[in-house]
């Protein structure tokens, strides 16, 4: 494994993105988040990509924000992510366009919430423990919790821990809606998942997470005008050719995103 502090590997068209400062608990620092952001970049760039991976070596998916080091940008007017580059929180640049399973374990607090909700799907291990707790540090959460937690997990669900700050358990997690499985081996899992979706027609894939997404930030009408024009063009394409030579002849599609 590299000595970097983000670690990325393209595995079956899936691109693992590992935080890997394990002896810091995999807090982010500055240059952590700048090289975040490249390797989502990656992914939206490389069409040999279909699916991303978020993961952590270690015991913890991360204790956070390393505010030490963190502040002292912010505090100079420094933007978290490059300009033109895809922002992992999803808030501040550029969007994304392919699907993110993550998977978490250990501590998983602040930033690390965050990135759940930012992504698209997540498996949690057993052990794992959960925390908004920007209130008990004077400030509040900035990466997009005040605007996704209530709508992943209804909002007396987010208001109770954004505004106490209280740690939650794993059980909790998933009575809320924030994970979507509970295993004990949390990166196989989310890896075989990943996958998965990988196997499927890259091109559909795109399209239904682009009008699911369309859905939320624009609203249901904005997202019914596009089905019939999006259907028409993935209709036209080869891989839905594909898809219906496989279903005739009863064999798994070979799908190749065109």
């Amino acid at each position: 494994m590299s000595n970097s502090i983000i670690c990325t590997e393209i595995k079956n068209h899936v691109l693992h993105i590992i935080l890997n400062r394990v002896e810091k608990m995999n807090a982010f620092t500055y240059s952590m988040l700048q090289k975040l952001s490249a390797a989502y970049t990656k992914l939206e760039a490389d069409p040999n990509i279909r699916c991303g991976l978020l993961y952590a070596n270690g015991t913890h998916f991360t204790a956070g924000l390393d505010l030490a080091d963190v502040s002292k940008h912010i505090q100079r007017g420094a933007n978290l992510f490059e300009k033109g580059k895809i922002d992992p929180l999803q808030i501040f640049d550029k969007k994304r366009t392919k699907p993110v399973v993550v998977a978490v374990q250990g501590t998983c607090l602040t930033i690390g919430i965050e990135m759940i909700l930012a992504n698209d799907i997540c498996i949690a291990g057993v052990d794992t423990k959960f925390g908004q707790i920007e209130v008990k540090r004077g400030i509040f959460p900035f990466g997009g919790a005040t605007i996704r937690f209530h709508q992943r997990c209804g909002w007396g669900n987010a208001m109770k821990y954004l505004l106490s700050g209280d740690l939650f358990n794993v059980e909790e997690a998933l009575r809320i809606g924030l994970v979507q499985q509970v295993s004990t081996t949390p990166i196989t899992e989310a890896a075989q998942l990943a996958e998965r979706i990988a196997l499927q027609a890259p091109l559909a894939v795109q399209a239904t997470f682009s009008n699911a997404r369309t859905a939320i930030l624009k609203g249901q009408e904005s997202a019914e005008l596009q089905l019939m024009p999006t259907l028409h063009d993935l209709m036209r394409t080869k891989d839905a050719k594909e898809g219906l030579t496989s279903f005739l002849e009863r064999r798994e599609a070979k799908f190749e995103g065109k």
